[in-house]
């Protein structure tokens, strides 16, 4: 059966299902000087974390659906700020589909996550 929207995570990596098509990987990772994290899109930079009063991320280039990047940046705030409290993989991924349910969003709470990562 075809996913119609949700999100697809692996380890780091996720997708975002939207009318039945993917778009990703979005991935995040420590910044060459562990100040901060990068957020990724396909292997290229789109935003950076330094700290709580720094955030830069601008997806405009990429040419994704509005609601693709809505729910792309919910999913990778949630998933950095569980990530820089240390929650689990499986606690992060919780925390994402309660912050989707609550931005009105439940369609894309369907989230299959690899467990073995």
């Amino acid at each position: 059966m075809t996913v119609t929207h949700g999100i697809r995570i692996r380890g780091s990596q996720f997708w975002v299902i939207h009318r039945r098509l993917e778009y990703g990987p979005f991935d995040y990772e420590w910044s060459k000087d562990f100040c901060g994290i990068e957020f990724l899109y396909r292997g290229h930079k789109f935003g950076e974390y330094c700290s709580a009063d720094e955030l830069f991320a601008d997806l405009k280039s990429c040419r994704l659906p509005r609601r693709v990047f809505e729910v792309a940046s919910i999913a990778m705030g949630t998933m950095v700020r569980g990530m820089l409290n240390g929650r689990t993989s499986l606690e992060r991924a919780v925390l994402l589909e309660e912050q989707l349910v609550r931005q009105g969003l439940s369609r894309y709470a369907l989230i299959d996550r690899d467990e073995a990562r």
